[in-house]
């Protein structure tokens, strides 16, 4: 026997649906929802009161933010001039691999700069929104040293390094530069600049300029780069996730776990207590702080 099927009379349904909008926003299933990841600071370099960005530090929050009910798009807020070629990659990799596995797309906001490993993390998204001032590009292999060995002739010091291996002391800043030491360095920056080339490439198929000029380490602002397909438009997260996913889109940030000192939870190495209480850690601590001091300094920042 056929029952003829249930209907709630008017009256009903506008009672319930008065009812769900006076509910939290949190809790409604018809407001969508966008979580939003802050990358901010260099790649790899930490300091005890600024932690590099490393995929240890970030992989329990990416787990997150693509794990939130009813999310229409992840949202990446990006502010970093670059630092260690396997991190850069390790995030970018694990990026892609949960917005396979949760089908949610990926929409990459640029602050002040995206450049460099900074950029390689902003190709994981399926789209870069950039401000017209914005720093974008520099894809490209960097790295330097000092050299002291004339500094410690000249006050008195004698270097004794015991090695077993031909280059196992290659580059050594106490020691002088060798010509053959130097090109097998340049030989490995530019495996790892072809792979960077590559997965540009694989990534931003709209590219609109010659490889000399888009893979030189050059770096542009935001409008320059909309016009080199290197992002897909300008303007501001609130405005485009309004304008996209309406204006009641909700955008929760997903913050990054800290201990002490401001270090990130779950990280390696030591903590930023133990490194302020340590000689060899302030050391590590002051270097890492140069080097990410002159990071930012590349990009008159």
């Amino acid at each position: 026997m056929d029952f003829p099927a249930f209907s709630r009379p008017p009256w009903l349904e506008r009672a319930l649906s008065a009812a769900h909008k006076l509910l939290p926003t949190r809790f409604r299933s018809d407001i969508p929802v966008v979580p939003v990841v802050r990358l901010s600071g260099t790649i790899g370099f930490s300091t005890p009161l600024r932690p590099g960005l490393t995929l240890t530090a970030l992989a329990r929050t990416l787990d997150r933010a693509f794990s939130y009910r009813r999310a229409k798009a992840v949202a990446l807020v990006i502010n970093s001039p670059g630092g260690s070629a396997v991190q850069s990659h390790l995030v970018h990799t694990r990026i892609r691999q949960l917005s396979a596995a949760k089908g949610i797309p990926v929409i990459a906001f640029v602050e002040d700069v995206a450049a460099s490993g900074g950029y390689m993390i902003a190709c994981a998204a399926d789209e870069i929104i950039g401000d017209a001032s914005s720093i974008v590009g520099s894809i490209g292999v960097v790295g330097g040293s000092f050299g002291f060995h004339r500094l410690i002739e000249k006050i008195g010091v004698e270097r004794r390094l015991y090695t077993s291996g031909e280059h196992k002391a290659m580059l050594d800043p106490f020691l002088p530069e060798e010509p053959g030491d130097v090109q097998r360095l340049k030989a490995i920056q530019r495996e790892i600049h072809d792979d960077f080339i590559a997965l540009v490439k694989g990534r931003r198929p709209s590219l609109n300029g010659a490889d000399t000029e888009l893979f030189s380490g050059e770096y542009w602002t935001g409008r320059r780069a909309l016009d080199l397909g290197l992002i897909d438009g300008l303007g501001d997260i609130r405005s485009v996730l309004r304008g996209r996913f309406g204006e009641e889109v909700r955008t929760p940030l997903i913050g990054i776990e800290r201990g002490w000192f401001g270090r990130r939870a779950q990280g390696v190495g030591t903590s930023g207590r133990e490194a302020l209480l340590t000689r060899s850690g302030v050391a590590d601590d002051l270097i890492s702080a140069l080097e990410t001091r002159a990071l930012w300094a590349r990009f008159g920042l």
